[in-house]
């Protein structure tokens, strides 16, 4: 029964947190003072790097679970740390980034801009793979992953490659 209330616990509070931020951003979109568009592009920087930093660290997560055996405390650990990295960093900065990044695009009118627009691909591109290691986080909690440490290895090099294509296209314009 305790766990049942921490569960229901941890649910409303995710809302309430949800819920607060959503607020604020909706505030300061609205309210608009003068220095705001610096402050929400310090904001999308600061979300990029949290995402970042999450779709870097979970593949590499990914490869050690895979050398603990099923069922092993050292793999319920491994479940734990990537649902806790999933959740609490990487979901929300990427809610975060791609929220401040289209209002950013829109406000200055750079979605105009070709360079912006294969940004805009690259992080889609990002974006699937997000939604890969989400599928893959859910093997492992369901004790189902197949693939092999390799396997993760490889994939994770893909957001270190996709991260240095989009902050060459932001500094250098190149089109």
């Amino acid at each position: 029964m305790a766990v049942e209330q921490k569960s229901f616990a941890k649910k409303w509070l995710w809302a309430i947190s949800l819920a607060v931020m959503a607020a604020g951003v909706v505030a300061l979109i609205l309210w608009l003072p003068a220095g705001l568009y610096l402050w929400l592009k310090a904001f999308h920087i600061i979300a990029v790097i949290s995402w970042m930093a999450g779709m870097l660290y979970l593949p590499r997560l990914f490869v050690y679970h895979c050398d603990a055996p099923k069922g092993s405390p050292q793999s319920e650990t491994f479940k734990i740390m990537e649902r806790k990295l999933l959740t609490v960093i990487i979901n929300p900065a990427m809610t975060v980034t791609w929220i401040l990044g289209l209002w950013l695009a829109w406000d200055s009118e750079l979605y105009r801009e070709y360079w912006l627009q294969a940004k805009f691909v690259l992080v889609m591109i990002l974006s699937g793979l997000h939604g890969s290691l989400v599928r893959w986080y859910r093997d492992f909690e369901a004790d189902r992953n197949t693939r092999p440490a390799r396997f993760y290895r490889i994939a994770n090099e893909i957001p270190a490659v996709l991260m240095v294509l989009i902050v060459l296209l932001v500094v250098l314009k190149p089109f």
